[in-house]
């Protein structure tokens, strides 16, 4: 869930040449500082505090401005992408959709300046990212391409925001496992934010935490070590060690470090990131939920069953009051519990698992992504042949077939946020669908 974009503070009062009335200006100047506040403390990491500061701001903006207003809709960005950093989805996918009704149809301003052209493409954009955290990857993909395409006429291909768009979609191909395009479009992202600011600036650290991830979701982790420890380093420069973005790109560093079998210098990453994300998000956000599976992996790959099926039922937990019953993230959960489960001996355990997992794959990804062919393998090698069919959503049913599990399957993933084949040569079992990458 990393912002790779700016928003502007407070807009100018003189939209499509109409002046906005309101009072002398205190009212206005005192939301201003609220909204620049909340932005500040947001950056910061500093979510229970941003919050109250951008709904004091929205308050003044609607009453003095009306509630139609563009500051009214830049504020509602504000506040949706602190409701997403704090794991309410549904509120962040509300405010945006309020902020993209104000904007519709609205041109630009008359002085030549850009505020609400890019405003409006933010706000598709967040929108849009509200609903792929969602696992809404229909509904996403449509809204990010309207943005980028208004972003590249409006704002030009080389602007920043264009460049945050290009991310954006990246992550959405990654998580559709669309690889090839992720990685054009991450690339061709670098290169703007290169060209702007250059390759050091904390807007390139999400591209560099990104296509690390992607590489990890391909199965060539060493390829996506050094650019995840690039990445890291330059945001923890500009932010700190205990900003919860910092804490991602660590968490990002584990799942690749994980994927090569380094599990101790994995663990103490995971642990690393999980403090900083229950101190800032509180015992029951999506992050925690996503290093809870990990570290359950490398449990597992160790042979520390007990504390492997503790630590995947707590992110299963957190996974479903967060995310819902139907959400791909969940099923990732549900197959690697069911991998373990296949471990020990236990396939009357593991086979609902993985067809509950199956199905979210099927609804949410289709029957040709990697989730959904790894899981179905697994599956089949679970089945009773004399008496199990495997039936999958509406594909009707299959009739059972010997598959070997290869001793190394390649990793499969999704954006800023992968997994891996748990089990490195010589171990044997089922494998679990990647470590997660946020």
């Amino acid at each position: 869930m990393t912002i790779l974009a700016w928003e502007p503070a407070a807009l100018p009062h003189q939209i499509g040449g109409v002046h906005v009335p309101g009072p002398p200006g205190d009212e206005i100047a005192k939301a201003c500082r609220l909204h620049e506040q909340a932005l500040i403390q947001r950056a910061r990491g500093r979510f229970a505090e941003a919050g109250p500061l951008a709904e004091r701001a929205l308050e003044i903006f609607e009453r003095e401005c009306g509630p139609d207003h563009p500051d009214v809709a830049n504020v509602l960005l504000c506040l949706a992408g602190i409701r997403e950093e704090t794991g309410d989805l549904a509120a962040a996918e509300s405010l945006g959709r309020r902020a993209a009704d104000i904007l519709e149809g609205m041109e630009r301003t008359d002085d030549g300046g850009s505020d609400v052209p890019r405003l409006r493409v933010q706000v598709l954009g967040a929108l849009a990212g509200a609903l792929r955290n969602q696992g809404r990857y229909g509904e996403a993909e449509p809204l990010l391409r309207r943005a980028l395409a208004l972003c590249e006429r409006d704002l030009g291909a080389d602007d920043l925001q264009t460049a945050a768009l290009l991310n954006d979609l990246g992550m959405l191909h990654k998580y559709q496992g669309r690889y090839d395009e992720a990685e054009l479009l991450y690339r061709r992202a670098l290169d703007v934010v290169d060209a702007a600011v250059g390759p050091d600036d904390l807007e390139a650290a999400s591209l560099y935490h990104n296509l690390g991830g992607l590489e990890h979701a391909r199965g060539r982790a060493a390829l996506g070590e050094p650019l995840a420890r690039w990445g890291l380093k330059i945001r923890e420069r500009g932010l700190g060690s205990d900003h919860p973005h910092v804490a991602a790109d660590k968490a990002a560093l584990a799942a690749i470090l994980d994927a090569q079998g380094r599990y101790a210098e994995a663990e103490e990453l995971y642990g690393q990131a999980l403090a900083v994300f229950e101190r800032v998000y509180g015992p029951e956000h999506y992050e925690i939920a996503v290093n809870l599976n990990n570290l359950a992996a490398i449990h597992q790959a160790r042979g520390e069953h007990a504390d492997a099926e503790r630590l995947y039922l707590r992110s299963l937990a957190i996974k479903e009051k967060v995310l819902g019953a139907d959400h791909p993230d969940l099923a990732l959960t549900l197959h690697n519990l069911a991998a373990l489960f296949a471990d020990l001996g236990r396939p009357a355990a593991a086979r609902p698992l993985y067809r509950r997992a199956l199905s979210i794959f099927e609804r949410a990804l289709g029957r040709e992504h990697p989730h959904f062919l790894v899981c179905r393998e697994c599956y089949e090698h679970v089945l009773d042949p004399a008496r199990d069919l495997l039936t999958v959503g509406t594909a009707g049913p299959v009739p059972f077939r010997h598959v070997e599990i290869p001793l190394c399957s390649p990793e499969t993933g999704k954006p800023a946020d992968c997994r891996h084949d748990r089990r490195g040569p010589g171990r044997g079992g089922a494998p679990c669908l990647p470590v997660e990458v946020s």
